[in-house]
């Protein structure tokens, strides 16, 4: 079809738009933004007759690869370390796949521009492919990989699990609270415009250096539908930068969206990347590195600070902080540190780091040895069952963390973490960044303005509230974490398979009841509250408790 006919068929579309007028319509997702002077334009134009042959050819090549790997034993030959996280992985990104896609229709009602209405259906259609064929790969891994238990039942836990749960809040961002908020600026102007990258382009080349050419197809056959979703995104923001009122909540949520990407994101991808990895090259990037290149210099140099010209206040704070947080303080390491201590609530297994890859991490980022090498060390002499508890309970210098009431991360950059009373109960936050959006943009009034239409961050949001007191046994179990001989756990921290080797229901419950460090916080007096959180902010790096004075 010639790209003419293209344009003359996206002009009828619109003609076929209109506005009931038998009925009042209900406001079911709302927003505070108004768009009474924005031009109205949808600067890629596609339509349907156009779409759907592109992308029947490109799942021919994601199925064509999924028959490939099959055939050509891909599954005996990829890394176990790099295929147990994707047990997480493959877990967690379908969902917020799904809640992309439901995302759309609450823009249908909110964005007065039926141009694009047509691209944010095409995106709908989009976001439910990439969850079938995401799906469909963590199927194939599960049907095909030398260990199957942890692929079969990821999905039926984001409400109670140890980190799935930070997956659920992440995606029911996109679908929750303000309409512009959630679905155009936390999810087609921050999520996709700039962290797809290293989720969908440095992490498929990641894969392909550890066996697995599979994710790859996948991936970029996702990543290649992006830029449909970003130019969506950026049609929405120059709508609203037609208004002057806007501006005031532009400002704030690309401040919250920005740092909710950023410590779930960065947090998630980058440990994938650095530890699933047993490419040890000198030459393969960092994820500092591919953050750099790829969100600091592409999104943020090239995308947001040229919107400085329309009179938008940028972040430029956060993005520096959050290149500080990677490679000053340790973030990724921290949280990669975190799942392992936290192992026997997971349902993968989490190979110990060896030489090998010390010497990489000393190379690529200077000290690392120094803050984190001893516990990896003691992660690997604890791995195997051998009289002791897991490693979360014996005496390896590790200060189990509080979590973050607002991105459910936990608070491992110690000195950071502050704390809030809000609706009578007391909260931990991993950075004042968290704690702003809880206390302040989250809320029915913003700086003077009414935002009726603001989401709340409500409920038992961490997850060890939800288990406190519990038996270790029991809170495995209730998760439904264990084998099929129903005693032998699913997650490991190793990756031999010997029954032998391998940490069972009765050893968990010999174990201390679990405590909720968030519990615990509310149970103190104020005085004791903040002694804690004195204490707390001296602790680290790698988790370390506070010099004594």
């Amino acid at each position: 079809m010639s790209r003419q006919s293209l344009a003359k068929a996206h002009q009828k579309i619109q003609e076929l738009a209109w506005e009931p007028q038998y009925h009042e319509p209900y406001m079911k997702y709302g927003t505070d933004y108004t768009f009474r002077k924005a031009a109205k334009k949808d600067p890629l134009k596609q339509v349907l007759r156009s779409y759907f042959p592109m992308q029947e050819e490109k799942d021919h090549r994601v199925y064509g690869a999924s028959d490939g790997a099959i055939r050509g034993n891909m599954f005996r030959q990829v890394q176990e370390r790099w295929l147990e996280w994707q047990k997480l992985f493959l877990s967690i990104i379908p969902l917020p796949e799904v809640s992309a896609a439901r995302s759309m229709p609450m823009l249908f009602h909110v964005v007065p521009n039926p141009e694009l209405h047509n691209g944010q259906a095409i995106q709908m259609i989009d976001e439910v492919r990439h969850s079938t064929i995401q799906q469909n790969l963590k199927r194939l891994y599960m049907n095909n990989y030398i260990d199957p238990a942890g692929f079969n039942n990821s999905l039926r836990n984001f409400h109670s699990d140890y980190c799935g749960t930070i997956g659920r809040q992440f995606a029911e961002g996109f679908i929750t609270g303000d309409a512009i908020t959630a679905a155009s600026i936390y999810l087609t102007i921050v999520a996709e415009t700039a962290f797809t990258n290293t989720l969908f382009v440095a992490m498929p080349a990641e894969a392909a250096a550890n066996g697995d050419y599979l994710l790859p197809t996948v991936f970029h056959s996702v990543q290649s539908d992006e830029s449909r979703h970003i130019s969506n995104g950026y049609a929405t923001l120059l709508m609203a930068l037609s208004d002057e009122d806007n501006r005031q909540l532009l400002e704030r949520d690309l401040r919250y969206a920005w740092w909710n990407n950023h410590r779930v994101v960065d947090a998630a991808i980058g440990t994938f990347i650095e530890y699933g990895t047993k490419d040890r090259r000198k030459d393969r990037e960092s994820y500092a590195e591919m953050w750099r290149r790829w969100i600091y210099d592409d999104y943020y140099r090239a995308y947001l600070v040229p919107l400085e010209k329309y009179g938008l206040v940028i972040p430029h704070d956060l993005i520096e902080e959050s290149w500080k947080q990677i490679w000053e303080k340790g973030y990724v390491h921290e949280v990669a540190q975190f799942f392992a201590t936290g192992w026997l609530a997971n349902y993968w297994r989490i190979d110990a780091m060896n030489d090998e890859d010390f010497e990489w991490f000393e190379y690529k980022y200077p000290g690392w040895y120094d803050k984190y090498g001893k516990w990896w060390e003691n992660y690997s002499r604890l791995a195997k069952p051998n009289g002791h508890n897991p490693i979360v309970f014996e005496d390896v210098d590790y200060v189990y963390p509080a979590r973050c009431w607002t991105c459910m991360v936990p608070c491992l950059v110690r000195e950071d973490m502050v704390t809030a009373e809000v609706d009578g109960v007391h909260r931990t936050y991993c950075h004042e960044v968290c704690r702003w959006t809880d206390v302040e943009a989250f809320r029915p009034t913003y700086q003077g303005r009414e935002t009726p239409n603001m989401g709340r961050l409500v409920g038992k949001r961490e997850w060890e509230t939800l288990y406190h007191g519990w038996n270790w046994a029991d809170v495995v179990s209730d998760m439904g974490f264990v084998r099929d001989d129903g005693k032998t756990m699913t997650a490991q921290p190793h990756l031999d398979l010997d029954p032998k080797k391998m940490w069972t229901l009765d050893h968990m419950r010999r174990c201390p009841p679990l405590a909720s460090p968030n519990v615990l916080f509310n149970e103190m007096n104020d005085e004791e509250r903040a002694a804690y959180v004195a204490d707390y902010n001296r602790q680290g790096p790698a988790g370390r408790p506070a010099p004594k004075s």
